[in-house]
């Protein structure tokens, strides 16, 4: 297997892209009411700043970000000279604190005292806390409520990283229909699609969802020790990381010949597939894409075998909002991009799944994974 050479790599981000992204960050913070930004090590963090810290650690390091101030990074004194080699180092200031001394104490000073922030997800309630012992008059929000659409809205430069992933995603799935399926675990075919992936250029692979026959019937079943046979329906679902932007992709194959009724089921989710990524143009709302997606299965008398939303915002994480779930009215923006993925689950029996990456565009949708949707038979 060789690295998938359809993408060339793409020019890296510069730190007047990060300065960029961090003066929206806090220009929209202060339009919703926040007092500024904390910023833990996750994904909020690298898409601001480019710095992903080597290994989780108990010692504070905070971005802070807020209105008519320069961005500053909180960091422990002995992370700082990787923190500095960061592309976005040269937008911020970094502040270094080091052990013994209170870094709650040396971040305090950089936010108003009763300001309120929204805070990232990922956050240790540790440092939280802590930062609430110094600035008790301080209140908090969780990114994912106040600010939910940060990274929603791509830019060209990282639409092109998510169409290499997705590329890379497809090349991985034309491979495996020509590997053997029958008389194996799932946990070998998980292993061959996590090779494929990295083949293809993948620095991380996430996720390698093989759920043969039964298994199927379960959304996240992770690949075990049960051997596929033949007439099995087999639900493939993974996906990682290219050039530090995700890929996610779904397929279901039929060890053999399938029967009418598995094929009619596989029919029937394709055309609610179908009908999901015909319903993306800007101004539609998420939930309409989850509401045309479910109609077809519904009308098909399987409603009640579609058991989760259809479809999950992807960029820096594979799982990121916004969401195409039933409630949500954010309207869909160009450059936002995020999975159409139903699904239909018969307990005891097997699962369907097909699921593409999709990005508004200026007047409609486009897909970023081309693999045939039909039902492979493989052997």
């Amino acid at each position: 297997m060789t690295r998938d050479a359809a993408f060339k790599d793409p020019e890296p981000f510069t730190a007047d892209d990060y300065a960029a992204r961090m003066a929206a960050a806090a220009r929209t913070a202060a339009e919703v009411g926040l007092a500024g930004l904390l910023i833990a090590p996750g994904p909020d963090l690298t898409h601001l700043t480019g710095y992903r810290p080597t290994a989780e650690t108990e010692r504070l390091t905070l971005l802070v970000l807020a209105p008519g101030q320069d961005p500053v990074l909180v960091v422990p004194a002995l992370e700082a000279p990787d923190a500095a080699k960061a592309a976005g180092a040269a937008a911020l200031t970094l502040r270094d604190w080091t052990d013994g001394t209170n870094p709650y104490a040396v971040t305090a000073p950089l936010l108003d005292p009763a300001g309120r922030f929204g805070v990232s997800d990922n956050t240790w309630a540790l440092h939280l806390l802590g930062l609430q012992r110094e600035l008790p008059k301080t209140s908090h929000a969780p990114l994912t409520a106040c600010l939910p659409m940060l990274r929603a809205v791509k830019d060209e430069r990282e639409l092109e990283r998510l169409a290499a992933a997705g590329a890379a995603a497809d090349a991985a799935y034309a491979q495996i229909l020509h590997l053997p399926f029958a008389d194996r675990r799932e946990t070998d075919v998980a292993a061959d699609l996590a090779a494929l992936l990295r083949a293809h250029g993948h620095s991380q692979v996430d996720f390698t969802v093989v759920g043969s026959g039964p298994n199927g019937a379960n959304p996240h079943h992770e690949a075990g020790d049960r051997v596929i046979r033949r007439g099995d329906m087999v639900v493939l679902d993974f996906g990682g990381l290219r050039f530090g932007y995700g890929s996610d992709i779904s397929r279901t194959v039929h060890v053999g010949e399938p029967t009418a009724e598995e094929q009619r089921v596989h029919d029937i989710v394709r055309e609610a597939q179908q009908a999901g990524v015909a319903a993306v143009r800007p101004g539609v709302s998420c939930q309409e894409v989850d509401r045309a997606a479910r109609a077809v299965i519904t009308e098909f008398g399987y409603g009640d075998r579609f058991i989760h939303r259809t479809g999950h915002g992807i960029g820096v994480t594979t799982h990121e909002p916004p969401y195409m779930v039933e409630g949500e009215e954010q309207p869909l923006v160009p450059g936002m991009c995020f999975s159409v993925e139903p699904g239909v689950y018969l307990p005891g029996r097997f699962g369907v799944r097909i699921e593409d990456i999709v990005t508004v565009t200026e007047d409609g949708g486009r897909r970023l994974n081309n693999a045939p949707r039909e039902l492979a038979v493989v052997e």
